[in-house]
Formats: C-alpha cells, structure tokens, sequence
C-alpha cells in the first residue's frame, strides 16, 4: 500500500526540483527526504528518480505517479471532508498562511470567533513569499491570504484549481509623520510636489514597490534619491520619526507605529486585492467554513477600521 505522506513528498519533489529544495520546503533534513522517496521506490517496485552525482530527476515512472498522487490526494481530502461535513461540528487543525500585513490585521479579529469551537485549532503563520497558493496546492496548508495587484481575479487563470474568496480591496495610502505639512488633512494632497521630499520605499521586487512605482509613474517616476528598507514595518517605523514619507497598502496601517497620518491619495490609485485561496476538496469541512467565514467578517471590520483612521493621526 502507497505512504500518503511519502506521496505527498514526492509530489513537492516535483514542484521544487531538488531533495535539498523540498527538504527546506517540508522542514525535514534532505538525507530524510532521500530516504522517504527510497521507501516509496520499494513500495512502488520502479525507480522514481534518476540519481546522479549533480542532482536528482523524476523517471517517467516518477511523473506518472506524480499526477496519479493529486488525483489520490484531494479523493483523501474529499473523504476525509464529507466525513467531517457529517458531525457537522469544526474540529481538527486549520493552518492558514498570510502575507505579514495581513497576518497583522487580520489574527486579533479570528482568535475571538474561532476559540468559540472548542474542537478545533487554528495555526496562522507568516510567509515573507508568495508562496501561499502553492502552499494550498501542496496541502501544506489549509488557507492561504495572498495579494494581486493585477486587477485580474486569479482564479480564472493558472490558479483556477482552487477557491478564491475576494476579502477587500486593498488601495494605496500616504504615510507622513505627525508633525509633516499634509499631518494637516485639509492641505491637498499632490504628488507632483512631494517629488523633492525624502522617500523611504521597499525594495525593487517586494509587491508593495508595484504600487509605489504605479502610484508615481504619472509624475515622473521615484525620486533617484529615494532610500530602500525591506518590510513595511520597517518603512512605517521610519516615516513616523519623521525621516521620510512613504506610499504603502492601507492595511500596512493596522498596528502601524504612533505618529504616523496617512491620507488618502487623488486619482486613480492603485491597489491590491487580499484573497483567501482553498481548495475545493477541502471546503465541505466545517472547521475550513467557519474560519471563512471568520475572515470575511475580519476582512468588513478591517475595511471599516481603515476608513476611520484615513487621514487621522495614528
């Protein structure tokens, strides 16, 4: 009989491309890794991988039981979710994954709700990638927060396998310190004349320096003397000691440093949009629906606690 679990390892193998990446990926150490696969090779009777001194490849074999194991898979999960829909009760290990702004805003609002069901548990952690959805896809976890500054719903793409659950709309807001000019919300914001201020922006590649970029690309562009820091924590804490000013997603705002106003900017703004993604197999559990619903409501009183706090010192 096939391991699941080494199934599922062999399916990441697939994904990563080597044993020290789904090693790294899983929290094993790789010779453990290696030495699952070799089992499911025993189990199986056919060579899985060609081993060679520079790496490791699937063998036909191995990329036929890779697309059979997604099929053995998400039947398990599909099982294992109609027997839960029977006791119609949550219960077990929910695991989300969410991108740090959002794991910030949105872990005080689900603790409350879900400690109401006392047979299940939630496990939120923070991911610094974007790699929630493959994260869904590979059953690591259960629900993944992920954003898209496309404007595209993901679903209807490569991602249309899974569930994606629109949250809110997530728009680009000025972050000044306390004692700045536009502190003061009956000044206009124009950004023609913030070109000559200090500009603390993420660094090339992060999501959030889309939205900075799209935001001044109508005006010429980013400042050449702007200064980069890795994490919107980071640039938040600067602009509230006055070093510089910040174009940042609204929901970096939730528990943002004191001495921080952030106002609303003119024009077409750009944005993001905050998904929960889940697979479907997984959706007939009770403890996956009631953390859903969870964050949705999360997602109202998150919208809500923004449009207070726009252009109001913090």
């Amino acid at each position: 009989m096939l391991d699941l679990r080494r199934l599922q390892i062999l399916r990441e193998f697939s994904v990563r491309g080597t044993i020290a990446a789904t090693a790294t990926a899983l929290g094993y150490t790789p010779s453990a890794i290696s030495q699952q696969l070799s089992a499911l090779e025993r189990e199986t009777g056919v060579a899985l991988l060609d081993r060679t001194p520079r790496g490791a490849e699937l063998t036909d074999a191995g990329r036929l039981l890779v697309v059979q194991a997604e099929d053995i898979l998400a039947l398990v999960e599909a099982t294992e979710s109609i027997l839960a829909e029977q006791a119609d009760v949550a219960l077990g290990v929910v695991t989300v994954t969410a991108f740090p702004t959002a794991a910030v805003a949105f872990a005080p609002l689900l603790a409350p709700p879900l400690r109401r069901h006392e047979g299940m548990q939630l496990v939120l952690r923070q991911t610094l990638l974007s790699t929630g959805t493959e994260k869904v896809r590979s059953r690591e976890v259960d629900i993944a927060l992920v954003d898209d500054w496309s404007g595209q719903h993901p679903g209807r793409g490569a991602d249309s396998g899974l569930r994606h659950v629109h949250l809110l709309r997530d728009p680009m807001v000025l972050a000044v310190p306390q004692g700045h000019r536009l502190a003061d919300p009956r000044r206009p914001v124009v950004l023609e004349r913030l070109l000559g201020e200090s500009w603390i922006v993420a660094p090339e590649g992060e999501r959030s320096r889309h939205g900075t970029d799209a935001l001044l690309a109508g005006v010429g562009g980013l400042p050449s003397a702007a200064w980069e820091f890795e994490g919107l924590g980071t640039v938040l804490s600067l602009v509230s000691r006055g070093i510089g000013i910040a174009a940042v997603p609204s929901l970096a705002m939730v528990g943002a440093p004191a001495g921080l106003v952030h106002r609303t900017l003119p024009g077409r703004v750009p944005a993001r949009h905050v998904y929960a993604v889940v697979r479907p197999a997984s959706l007939r559990r009770p403890a996956v629906q009631v953390t859903l619903q969870a964050l949705r409501t999360a997602a109202r009183t998150v919208d809500e606690e923004l449009a207070e706090l726009t252009d109001r010192p913090l």
